[in-house]
C-alpha cells in the first residue's frame, strides 16, 4: 500500500468537491464543507499542505478508505 503524504490543500479540496461535497463557508483560512448525509462537516485550512493525520480523519468522516482514496487523487491534478 503507497504511504499517504500531505497533499496541498487545493488538491485535496478538489478531491472533496469531486466526491459531492460542498463548499458551505468560509472563516478567515477555514473552509468549511458539507456533503448530505455526514454526521459533522470537513474543515480545511486554506494554506499550506493537509497533514496525513487531517487527511486521515477527514476521510474517515467521508466514509473513504485509503484505497479508494489514493485511487480517486491519482486522478485529480
Amino acid at each position: 500500500m503507497p504511504k499517504l503524504q500531505p497533499l496541498p490543500w487545493k488538491r485535496f479540496e478538489k478531491f472533496l468537491l469531486a466526491v459531492g461535497c460542498m463548499l458551505k463557508r468560509q472563516s478567515g483560512s477555514h473552509r468549511v464543507y458539507w456533503k448530505k448525509g455526514m454526521q459533522r462537516p470537513i474543515i480545511l485550512q486554506a494554506k499550506g499542505n493537509v497533514p496525513v493525520f487531517i487527511m486521515l480523519n477527514n476521510l474517515r468522516t467521508l466514509g473513504i478508505d485509503r484505497d479508494d482514496f489514493l485511487q480517486k487523487i491519482k486522478k485529480i491534478q
